[in-house]
């Protein structure tokens, strides 16, 4: 990684082309988020359906007053409190921002990437990028390069920033007066937004009856190989599977393909070594099913177990 990396791939983005880059949470695909012919091409390389809206990244707080129709206190004390950070802000949008964006909607998701390269790049665009995860649609989430040019091998430019340190996407909430409500879990949980918004209304409302963000689906961050929560004696299943473990005291002796994210299941490495750890398995010739260990769902467990349920859902809802 270079600035010359940076600086080619900005102008990439302001010439209305596609970037893969990092951000702490997963590799985004950006495009001008103000160039609507931009935006439609990140719709067509992800083959993403219309009716779900994009985030959109800044690197600057005077971005807020340009895509947002009005920001109150609970919103600036969030955003400064959270970002640069994994928290995206649902709040209604300004007549700059394309419908395409926000799939029509009257709102849009904000958030400030805490990565120097993503916040260099959109420094260097000129612009705010929208950028969803850099895979195909429903598919696993990327967290390096080499994910990403497993699954969008055609994108016009990736900037390589190694691993991503969070590994799952932002927290999401929307805000509306003294009424936060959560979207999406994420790294910054729930008990996090109540310490830094004391005095107001916290909602866990992640069935919306809209589709107002990304990540809201049943069935999402999927690998290409059938993925099982484990619910059974490790000692049962079945030959070919991989099993993906939280702490090195349960495996015992089992001759499985076997992955850690962590030795001592400790949330903060499962978080970031998750998506990693079904890549791998998912790249596995010897694997044909995987199996994987639950977490608490409590803190950061919550998120870690939306994304494992939404990637096991169509596997584990298959009418076949």
């Amino acid at each position: 990684m270079t600035k010359n990396s940076i600086s080619e791939a900005a102008q990439i983005i302001k010439n209305g082309g596609l970037v893969a880059f990092p951000t702490e949470t997963v590799y985004g695909l950006g495009a001008n988020a103000l160039n609507p012919f931009a935006v439609a091409k990140i719709f067509e390389l992800k083959e993403r359906p219309s009716f779900d809206p994009l985030i959109v990244h800044i690197a600057s707080f005077d971005d807020l007053s340009t895509l947002c129709a009005g920001i109150n206190e609970n919103i600036m004390r969030l955003a400064k409190h959270f970002w640069p950070g994994p928290l995206t802000l649902v709040l209604p949008k300004s007549v700059v921002v394309p419908d395409i964006v926000t799939s029509g909607l009257d709102t849009v998701g904000i958030r400030m990437p805490d990565n120097s390269i993503a916040l260099e790049l959109i420094k260097q665009a000129g612009c705010p990028i929208a950028a969803p995860s850099a895979n195909k649609f429903g598919q696993l989430s990327p967290v390096n390069a080499h994910h990403v040019k497993k699954q969008l091998p055609n994108v016009d430019y990736i900037l390589d920033g190694g691993n991503t340190s969070v590994g799952i996407e932002s927290t999401i909430v929307s805000i509306e007066g003294n009424t936060c409500r959560l979207l999406r879990p994420g790294f910054i949980t729930l008990d996090d937004i109540e310490k830094a918004l004391p005095n107001t209304f916290i909602f866990n409302s992640t069935k919306p009856e809209k589709l107002v963000s990304p990540g809201l689906l049943k069935s999402h961050y999927s690998p290409k190989k059938p993925l099982f929560i484990i619910n059974e004696p490790l000692e049962s299943l079945p030959e070919f599977s991989g099993l993906i473990l939280h702490g090195k005291n349960k495996a015992g002796n089992l001759s499985k393909t076997v992955i850690y994210t962590s030795q001592s299941h400790n949330k903060i490495e499962i978080s970031a070594n998750l998506f990693a750890s079904l890549h791998a398995m998912e790249e596995d010739e010897i694997v044909q099913r995987i199996y994987i260990e639950p977490v608490e769902e409590k803190g950061l467990g919550i998120a870690i177990m939306d994304r494992l349920k939404k990637a096991a859902y169509q596997y584990n809802n298959s009418t076949n």
